[in-house]
């Protein structure tokens, strides 16, 4: 087995620098460096929580299409990252109040998911209090 402590960071490829940048800044995440955006290197950014994303691009195909989610056909990829939020409701009412649209949500035993998109239309699932989803889905595959 290999002694995984925990995840050191994502990457996301985006098409538009400073439409990505607005979106995660809004989420709370701060641009922390520029390791050469311009030249595929990641812009770095950091969540009080801790989480790092790298931003890299920029995209030179399908700009704002999500392979991964969106097409018929199912690429293997990493289709979406999901964060524990401490209030499901006022998570939900954010993201209202900034015009950003749920394309998605999810109640299961109590536990509120919404998801959301990035300007790329990278999927944001959004996961309120309560036991994790993989306890969730391992109980549901179980009982």
């Amino acid at each position: 087995m290999l002694d995984i402590k925990n995840f050191d960071h994502i990457g996301i490829r985006i098409s538009n620098r400073d439409a990505s940048v607005a979106f995660y800044e809004l989420l709370g995440f701060e641009l922390i460096a520029d390791g050469g955006f311009d030249k595929g290197h990641p812009l770095v950014m950091l969540h009080p929580s801790g989480i790092n994303i790298n931003l890299l691009g920029p995209a030179t195909a399908k700009a704002g299409e999500n392979v991964l989610m969106d097409d018929t056909e199912k690429y293997p990829g990493i289709t979406h990252l999901a964060v524990k939020v401490k209030d499901a409701e006022a998570t939900e009412a954010f993201v209202a109040e900034n015009r950003i649209a749920i394309t998605g949500r999810r109640e299961f035993r109590g536990t509120k998911t919404i998801f959301i998109r990035d300007p790329d239309r990278n999927v944001l699932e959004l996961v309120g209090p309560g036991p994790s989803v993989a306890q969730l889905i391992a109980e549901h595959v179980h009982a």
